[in-house]
C-alpha cells in the first residue's frame, strides 16, 4: 500500500510520543513492503529515512497554530499525490480527515488522550480541542486510541467505538552508559523523570518531592516544551545539587538513561498510555507513576502508584529498596511490556487496520 502519516513534527524523531510513533510504525511498514511517506515540519537533512519518504512542508510557528496549520497544508498535498491510506495523529486534526475521505482516500485518526485537559491550552484552543473529539466520531473512516480508558470516553460520551491499539516500547537494557556518565550520572545510582515541561506533566513537583528525600542519588528531569519557558525556569530553580537538568535527550542518550536509571517517575496527569512510561518499564526499570486511570492501566502489578501528597514517601522507599527488589520490579515491568506492549504487535495491528480500510 502507498500510505501517508501526517500531523506529528516528523521523524526522526526529536520531540514526544507522536513522533517516535511515527517512526517506529512507518519503519516497521516499510519493512513489510508498504510506500510510507511521513509529513514533516522540520526541513530534513535527506529525503528518505530508514526507508521512509519524508515530505517536508512549511508551518506557522505558533503555540496554537503550529499543528493545525501544517496538518491542513500536508492535507492539501495529499489530495494532489493521492495514497491508498491517510494515517493522522493529534485529535486537533480531525477536521481535515474529512477532506481526503471524500475524495476516496480512507484515514484513520489516532487521537491520543482528552488533550483540551491540559493546563497550557487557552479557552479557544481547549474549545477546538472538544469540537475536535466529535468532529472525530464522523469526520475519519476510523478513530484509534491507543488506551481503553480513551476508548470507553469516546464511547460513553458520544457514542463513538473506536479501535484501540497500544502503544510500543521494546524490552530490552541498553548495555552501553557513556551518555549517562557524561551527564554526571552514575548508572543504577539515579532517579529518572522524562517528560515535556508543561504543567500538568509535573516536572516540579517531582523536583520539590526529590529534595526532599535523604539520598545520595541524583534525579534528571529530562524534557524541554517550546513554549513554555516560564514553567521551565520554575523548574530549574533549584539548589540542590544532585538535581541534573540536561534538557532533551533523544536516541541513544535517552535509551542509555532508561536503561541504567534506578528509579522513573511518571507524574503526568493527561493523556492516553504514555510513551515514556511503557519505555522505562520495557527497559526494566523500577517505575513510580501517578494514579491515573491511563497508566494503571499501563502498569498493572508490575509498577507502584503515587498521589501528589505521598510522592516523597514512595521515593525514599524506591531509592532505599535492595537493588534486587528493584531487579524483580523491573522484570515484571518488562516482561508485563513483551506482553502487551511490543511494536511488532502494534504494528500487526496497525497493518490489519490499514489494510482493512485501503480494500474498502
Amino acid at each position: 500500500m502507498r500510505i501517508a502519516l501526517l500531523g506529528t513534527r516528523g521523524i526522526p524523531a526529536n520531540y514526544g510520543g507522536f513522533e517516535t510513533f511515527a517512526e517506529e510504525l512507518s519503519v516497521r511498514l516499510v519493512e513489510r513492503g508498504h510506500e510510507v511517506t511521513v509529513y514533516c515540519r522540520e526541513r530534513p537533512v535527506q529525503n528518505i529515512y530508514r526507508g521512509v519518504k519524508l515530505r517536508y512542508l512549511p508551518t506557522i510557528r505558533h503555540k496554537y497554530f503550529d499543528t493545525i496549520a501544517h496538518t491542513g497544508i500536508s492535507t492539501l498535498d495529499v489530495l494532489i499525490h493521492r495514497y491508498d491510506v491517510l494515517l493522522y495523529c493529534n485529535a486537533a486534526n480531525a477536521i481535515f480527515t474529512l477532506w481526503p475521505r471524500m475524495l476516496g482516500m480512507p484515514t484513520a485518526l489516532n487521537v491520543d488522550g482528552v488533550e483540551r485537559r491540559r493546563k497550557k491550552w487557552n479557552l479557544l484552543a481547549k474549545s477546538w480541542y472538544l469540537l475536535s473529539e466529535w468532529l472525530a466520531t464522523w469526520c475519519c473512516s476510523s478513530v484509534i486510541t491507543d488506551a481503553e480508558k480513551i476508548r470507553e470516553y469516546y464511547l460513553e460520551r458520544y457514542g463513538k467505538d473506536s479501535v484501540f491499539i497500544a502503544y510500543g516500547a521494546e524490552t530490552c537494557k541498553i548495555a552501553a552508559d557513556d551518555r549517562v556518565r557524561a551527564l554526571g550520572l552514575e548508572p543504577g545510582r539515579f532517579v529518572l523523570y522524562v517528560s515535556r515541561m508543561e504543567p500538568e506533566n509535573n516536572a516540579l513537583l517531582v523536583r520539590e518531592a526529590f529534595e526532599q528525600v535523604r539520598t545520595d542519588f541524583k534525579l534528571a528531569i529530562v524534557g524541554g516544551a517550546p513554549y513554555a519557558a516560564d514553567y521551565i525556569r520554575q523548574v530549574k530553580d533549584t539548589s540542590d545539587q544532585r538535581v541534573v537538568i540536561p534538557g532533551a535527550v533523544y536516541g541513544e542518550g535517552y535509551r542509555q538513561l532508561q536503561s541504567h536509571c534506578a528509579v522513573y517517575v511518571q507524574a503526568t496527569e493527561v493523556g492516553g498510555t504514555h510513551p515514556a512510561l511503557i519505555e522505562a518499564m520495557g527497559r526494566g526499570a523500577l517505575v513510580l507513576y501517578l494514579q491515573t486511570p491511563e497508566s494503571a492501566e499501563v502498569a498493572g502489578d508490575a509498577a507502584v502508584s503515587f498521589e501528589a501528597d505521598d510522592l516523597v514517601e514512595k521515593l525514599q522507599w524506591a531509592v532505599g529498596v535492595s537493588e534486587g527488589e528493584r531487579a524483580l520490579w523491573g522484570k515484571r515491568a518488562s516482561e508485563r511490556i513483551e506482553k502487551l506492549y511490543s511494536w511488532n504487535a502494534v504494528t500487526d495491528q496497525y497493518e490489519t487496520l490499514l489494510r482493512g480500510l485501503g480494500s474498502k
